[in-house]
């Protein structure tokens, strides 16, 4: 799973940046967690970094990052993924009429298929045309179950399915053109191995995808 990560951190590193460069000049992180995006990266100044998780998890990050500097304008947006957090994204600060990029990163395939398709209209209604989303798909495998309850047995249970079928079907139902890349075509780009989980090599493995979602821009 740590191969997969560095993969996926360096994907979407790059993938934030060339947005914001592109003019999306608010970026959102949902379920944001741990991520330390807004610290370690050389954002441009006008950026704003929406971080959107539970209270308690915004809080720890803080006590944890007490003595670090953001290099951006950085916004916690404390509410849950299961009510109205747009409204609370709104109240925060969050422009709907301007371009955004998105991470969703380490969410979908924790999600129900529903659940994660109501979490894409939610997406798509706040995102004018020239938006950007930068996400993953990890269907379950033998391997990834296996690592996961070596892990913990909350890890174990954490894979629902998300969306079914490829990115760029589901992506497209919402009206996004997307590109999705194999975990393993990209891990060769950055000249690394394939990652264990998804090496048709070994047993028990399965495919694995990052991908960017654009929302056209109207003429």
């Amino acid at each position: 799973m740590g191969e997969q990560v560095a993969v996926r951190t360096r994907y979407f590193d790059e993938e934030l940046l060339r947005a914001v460069a592109e003019g999306c000049e608010q970026v959102v992180l949902l379920a944001s967690g741990m991520d330390a995006r807004a610290y370690r990266l050389d954002w441009p100044g006008r950026t704003r970094v929406f971080e959107v998780d539970l209270a308690e998890v915004l809080a720890f990050k803080a006590a944890v990052l007490r003595n670090a500097e953001p290099a951006c304008e950085r916004v916690e947006v404390p509410t849950d993924l299961r009510l109205d957090w747009p409204r609370a994204l709104r109240e925060a600060g969050f422009a709907p009429g301007a371009p955004t990029a998105w991470l969703l990163e380490g969410i979908l395939y924790a999600l129900t298929p529903e659940a994660a398709h109501g979490l894409l209209d939610r997406v798509t209604s706040l995102s004018a045309p020239g938006s950007v989303a930068a996400f993953e798909h990890l269907p379950d495998n033998p391997a990834l179950r296996t690592a996961r309850t070596a892990i913990s047995a909350d890890m174990a249970n954490l894979w629902l399915g998300g969306p079914e079928g490829e990115p760029d079907r589901w992506w497209g139902r919402h009206g996004w053109a997307t590109q999705a890349r194999d975990v393993r075509e990209v891990a060769a780009a950055y000249g690394r191995p394939a990652p264990a989980a998804f090496d048709p090599a070994r047993a028990g493995s399965g495919p694995g995808w990052v991908g960017t979602a654009r929302l056209p821009r109207t003429e």
